[in-house]
This record gives structure tokens, sequence and C-alpha cells, in this order.
């Protein structure tokens, strides 16, 4: 996936906002709260990280070109960092990016899902 790919598909997502912190890394939030973290490869490749549900993170982390994604991970978060397409698609990480966005959007105050129209 490229960066214009991810980006176009993270801005399609219902209230995201998008902005570039820690070094470059291109974020996306719902509510002020991360849903995905994307930053470039020195291929122009996005080594894109997600939080996942319990079951998809024991998964995931088992899979090649997937891995719990650094300093989150290591915290007890459900995050996982795609770095490859080889067991997950860019169709299939779409999927988990809505997904990550649904879980972030479960976890915000009625007040704010209501002042997002969600």
């Amino acid at each position: 996936m490229k960066l214009a790919d991810y980006n176009g598909f993270c801005a399609s997502l219902p209230a995201a906002t998008h902005v570039v912190q820690w070094g470059g890394a291109h974020v996306w939030k719902v509510g002020g709260k991360v849903f995905a973290i994307g930053a470039q490869d020195g291929d122009g490749q996005v080594l894109v990280t997600f939080k996942c549900s319990e079951m998809a993170y024991d998964i995931l982390k088992e899979q090649p070109g997937c891995r719990p994604a650094p300093y989150l991970a290591s915290r007890g978060m459900k995050w996982i960092q795609r770095q490859t397409s080889q067991s997950m698609d860019d169709a299939a990480l779409k999927d988990y990016l809505g997904e990550s966005h649904r879980l972030v959007v479960l976890k915000l105050t009625r007040e704010t899902r209501g002042n997002l129209g969600l």
C-alpha cells in the first residue's frame, strides 16, 4: 500500500482527522483518539499500525509480515503493525483499518460520538 492510498482510505472513514507527528508518521484519529498510524519505509511502502480485537491480535501477531506494534503492544494494547502484504493484502488491511476505527469509536463517550455525528 502506498501512502496516498492509506491516507485516502482513512480520510473516507466518518469523522476521521489527520495529523503528521512522531517524526513524520501519518496519524489518523477519531474523536481525538488514534486508530491508525502509517509510516513510509525506504522502499515507499507504508508500515501500518492499527488497533484490533484480542482474537485478531492473537492470530495476526503470528502471521508473516505482521507483528505486535512497537511501543503500543509492549504496553498491553492490542495493536498490530503490518509491515508487508505477505499474509494481509491491501483489501484486508482496509477491513482492519475500518474495524480499528469502529473499536475506537466504541470507546468514545456518548457525548463525543453525538458531537461527531457517530
